[in-house]
């Protein structure tokens, strides 16, 4: 299973956007944020919103996840 939290680390970093940008965004503090990126899975709601800022399906990684996974059972 990938970790999602490292996974939106990345991808923030990679374009080349803030915590302070995405703390700002979700009106939620830096350390929220960092908490974000230590969060092996997280609720839907908010991973919908971190995709809609980062205009990266989130969503789609764990699905090709899940079937490599399935793939390997």
């Amino acid at each position: 299973m990938i970790h999602i939290g490292n996974l939106i680390k990345v991808r923030l970093h990679e374009q080349g956007h803030t915590v302070i940008w995405l703390a700002a965004s979700l009106n939620y503090t830096r350390v929220n944020i960092y908490k974000i990126f230590n969060r092996e899975s997280m609720d839907t709601d908010l991973l919908y919103r971190i995709s809609c800022l980062l205009q990266h399906d989130f969503f789609d990684d764990l699905s090709k996840s899940y079937h490599q996974e399935d793939k390997n059972s």
